[in-house]
């Protein structure tokens, strides 16, 4: 199941995605968006969580 959430962007950054659409690279706007989170956060997903783990907790 996939959770639903709501951004807002720029009319250009909305207006290139609906092109990228319209030019067979995606089949929808939402799946060109998904495909861009998961680019992020492969990129630094991580390093991310590297970061969180050498984090302490200690009171």
């Amino acid at each position: 199941m996939m959770d639903r959430i709501t951004i807002r962007l720029p009319r250009q950054q909305v207006e290139m995605l609906e092109r990228l659409v319209e030019a067979g690279e995606f089949p929808t706007v939402s799946e060109a968006v998904r495909y861009s989170v998961r680019a992020l956060l492969e990129k630094h997903g991580n390093r991310v969580l590297r970061e969180a783990d050498q984090i302490s907790f200690k009171v």
